[in-house]
């Protein structure tokens, strides 16, 4: 007859691999829990810069010369433009607003994180068959973006009709 074979320490063995696959799974929540706190930042920024270039296309279309049926629409929107030279969020070329209203707007987005107002732009096309074409761009680089640039662009088209 055969002793019984003994198997002492396999429930401690089957404990700890138990154990390592249960800390293994609250690593991935914690790592999964710090993407997601990422990805709500960059929409809160993405809100952000929304609004920012809705209310600075707002500004622009009260703030516009609409006297003489739109004549001087064309003429007055070059005031609003801001450093409307450069290209790919480094807009260092290029005079700032002199509308003081959306050059206050144009600081508030550089609030949003690694902005400064040469990250901001402001383009206006008045030429005959742009349609008063304005496009607003706005970036920010959070810290978790290694110098890459977000940006959020807001294109409309100034009328001539009152508002």
């Amino acid at each position: 007859m055969r002793p019984p074979c003994r198997q002492h320490g396999v429930v401690l063995i089957e404990a700890l691999v138990a154990i390592l696959i249960f800390s293994l799974g609250i690593l991935g929540l914690v790592a999964l829990g710090g993407q997601a706190v990422g990805a709500q930042s960059d929409a809160q920024y993405r809100t952000e810069a929304s609004g920012l270039a809705d209310a600075i296309a707002g500004e622009i279309a009260i703030n516009v010369d609409r006297r003489f049926n739109g004549v001087n629409i064309a003429a007055s929107l070059p005031q609003f433009s801001h450093r409307a030279t450069d290209s790919d969020c480094v807009f260092v070329n290029g005079a700032d607003t002199t509308n003081a209203t959306v050059q206050a707007l144009i600081d508030r987005a550089a609030a949003l994180p690694g902005a400064t107002r040469e990250q901001q732009q402001i383009k206006v096309q008045n030429a005959v068959g742009t349609f008063n074409r304005v496009e607003i761009t706005l970036c920010w680089s959070a810290a978790n973006d290694n110098g890459a640039w977000r940006r959020h662009t807001y294109v409309t088209y100034i009328n001539g009709g009152a508002i």
